[in-house]
């Protein structure tokens, strides 16, 4: 076990290595001796949207794009239905490529609605749809139509596709706030076909978005090694923490446990009112978010398991002052041969079948105290546990490393979108 887990996470140097090379071209590609216009400089002109390049020109999508919608055939008449022709809706677009196709058309389908086949390649925006998916944009990535919620982005004439797709993707929230006003926001074709591009010449949009597409792929390599190591630890918790595998040095029977019988439980007594913004200490509310407070009621090991929302999803672990809210569960005061850490990772693999087979039925799904102390769990010398626990937490400690960089990556991209797509720094 243990060889396997120093391969794995040899891999994982490698994988870090490479990403991090990765990220110091990304940020270099940005880097320029052009200042950021404050006034009219040398090479600058004022226009309708601000100051841009002098080569650079404000079009509209109208000028650059034919907007179209889709459709879709009738549900009543089944011989539309259960086809070879993909059939795309709004809930698949969220700035990506669209490849994966959950429904399809006929022909007959296809004729006897207003959807159109459009090409891979197109760009899509949703006009419409729950959340925040009005206004996400993604581009095909195979053949297929679309219900009349995605408004399809057919371009001609000298733009990038993908220029366009991160400028589109860089307006978001502006192209939000045009919607229509009623009982419900809605984009349409014209508010679409009216939307403002900042357009360089060809070579410099391409140049754009070859730099913009790199950093996306350097987000998408560090999602792809925190999937990775999420499955590696899981793994290793199946075999660890059941004693299916054990580490070097150990041997001897497990016993199985009841956490009523090795630890205290009891909620808090803190409500959502009561957390402040930038407080000194943690306090553990109904959700994985944990907030801020200037005060604490409690100074030592535990673990926190909300009672409502997240039915046996959610654990914290801390060692030192916090607070929690009174639907919150807080187990401490373990007994000296239990490790709290040990019993945080045997709950985060497996305490929720038993939370959500316990759970009790209401406007909210709830925990009750019981489901805490008939939980069961097996158990080695805190020796062991203590061992386990550690190489548990040094993989968390990775993951958690990694997940910093890819936040940071996505702010540098944030960063790259603002200077770039205005012509405030140029690549060329």
């Amino acid at each position: 076990m243990k060889q396997c887990l120093n391969h794995g996470l040899n891999g994982l140097k490698d994988d870090t290595d490479y990403l991090h090379q990765a990220e110091s071209e990304a940020i270099k590609s940005v880097q320029s001796d052009h200042p950021c216009p404050s006034v009219i400089q040398t090479g600058y002109k004022q226009t309708e949207v601000g100051v841009i390049p002098e080569e650079w020109e404000v079009k509209r999508i109208g000028d650059l794009a034919t907007i179209g919608a889709g459709g879709t055939p009738s549900r009543e008449i089944s011989t539309y239905w259960n086809g070879s022709i993909p059939w795309i809706t709004t809930s698949q677009i969220d700035f990506n490529t669209i490849v994966e196709v959950d429904q399809f058309i006929t022909e007959d389908g296809l004729k006897n609605s207003a959807a159109k086949l459009l090409p891979a390649g197109t760009l899509l925006m949703a006009l419409y749809g729950q959340g925040k998916t009005r206004g996400k944009v993604g581009v095909l990535g195979v053949e297929a139509t679309t219900n009349q919620a995605c408004a399809s982005i057919s371009l001609h004439g000298a733009v990038s596709r993908e220029f366009l797709l991160h400028f589109l993707v860089s307006r978001y929230q502006a192209i939000r706030n045009s919607s229509n006003t009623g009982s419900q926001e809605n984009l349409n074709g014209k508010i679409v076909k009216d939307i403002p591009v900042l357009l360089p010449p060809l070579p410099e949009q391409r140049a754009i978005a070859a730099a913009l597409s790199d950093v996306d792929a350097l987000i998408a390599s560090l999602d792809a090694l925190i999937a990775k190591k999420r499955d590696l630890k899981q793994a290793t918790m199946q075999q660890l923490l059941t004693g299916k595998q054990r580490l070097p040095g150990f041997s001897g029977e497990w016993e199985v446990r009841r956490l009523g019988d090795v630890a205290h439980i009891k909620t808090g007594g803190k409500n959502n009112e009561d957390k402040i913004e930038d407080g000194a200490y943690p306090l553990f509310v109904r959700s994985e978010t944990v907030e801020r407070i200037n005060s604490y009621s409690y100074d030592c090991e535990a673990i926190l398991v909300p009672g409502e929302g997240g039915i046996g999803s959610i654990f914290h672990y801390i060692n030192g002052k916090f607070d929690c809210h009174q639907r919150v569960y807080k187990i401490s005061a373990f007994n000296a041969d239990t490790s709290g850490k040990f019993i945080f990772y045997c709950m985060k693999n497996s305490f929720h079948k038993q939370a959500t087979r316990h759970s009790v039925k209401a406007t909210v799904d709830s925990l009750r105290l019981p489901t805490f102390l008939e939980f069961e769990f097996v158990a080695p010398t805190l020796e062991e546990q203590t061992a386990i626990t550690t190489v548990l937490s040094d993989m968390d400690v990775e993951i958690n490393a990694l997940e910093a960089r890819r936040d940071k990556t996505k702010l540098l991209k944030q960063g790259m979108m603002q200077e770039l797509l205005t012509g405030r720094i140029r690549l060329v």
